[in-house]
């Protein structure tokens, strides 16, 4: 179990630099509290994993693909429209308030439907489908180590925790980077931006369902 958490927290958390939901979530960290973008993301994650590890490469075949990227281009255009529309002066605070569950909703669901069927997920599947083949990739930080084998529960669970770890791990870096900038720049700039950032990313997931 050990091993096969390791093996998914590196490859997962490399996998997960440099997503669009880094970006995405540094447009939330700018708007909301970050325990709010953290508890959200964190709730997606583990949903996400777990589908990963339990469904495995049979996912794919069980949901249309080109249904999901439509959901979640429009839920971004969504987010883009709702936030170049709120009105906001340049000294507002633009935090939302701790007991509201909105953000934590928004966050969680844009990052689901975002991230699923994406790149980390897969990545997941093959980490909990064959153990070994990931070691190897991982080449002299795998030396010394033994894969265990592929779809027992023992390796299931492994995979899991260390694949939420390493996707919280690198999302935690956007949402302390959004959190800096909100915490700087005025609420109107920040509406804007996020607005765009969200919008820009709709537009290619529903150009990547008509294309793909």
């Amino acid at each position: 179990m050990g091993v096969a958490a390791l093996i998914a927290f590196v490859l997962v958390g490399l996998a997960e630099l440099g997503d669009k939901s880094q970006l995405l979530l540094v447009a939330f960290a700018a708007r909301y509290r970050p325990i709010q973008v953290v508890v959200g993301a964190a709730l997606a994650i583990v949903v996400l994993q777990a589908l990963a590890v339990l469904v495995g490469g049979a996912l794919g075949a069980l949901l249309p693909m080109r249904l999901v990227a439509l959901a979640a281009g429009l839920l971004f255009i969504g987010f883009g429209v709702a936030s170049l529309r709120q009105p906001a002066d340049e000294d507002e605070d633009c935090e939302v308030p701790t007991r509201s569950v909105g953000p934590v909703l928004a966050v969680a669901s844009a990052l689901f439907v975002g991230e699923l069927g994406d790149k980390t997920q897969l990545m997941t599947m093959s980490v909990a489908a064959d153990p070994a083949a990931s070691l190897r990739a991982l080449g002299a930080l795998g030396s010394g180590l033994t894969a265990p084998a592929g779809g027992t529960f023992t390796t299931g669970l492994g995979v899991w925790a260390g694949s939420v770890l390493g996707f919280l791990l690198a999302d935690l870096v956007a949402i302390i980077v959004g959190a800096f900038l909100g915490s700087r720049l005025p609420c109107r700039l920040i509406s804007r931006v996020s607005g765009v950032i969200f919008i820009l990313f709709g537009v290619i997931t529903l150009g990547s369902a008509f294309i793909g």
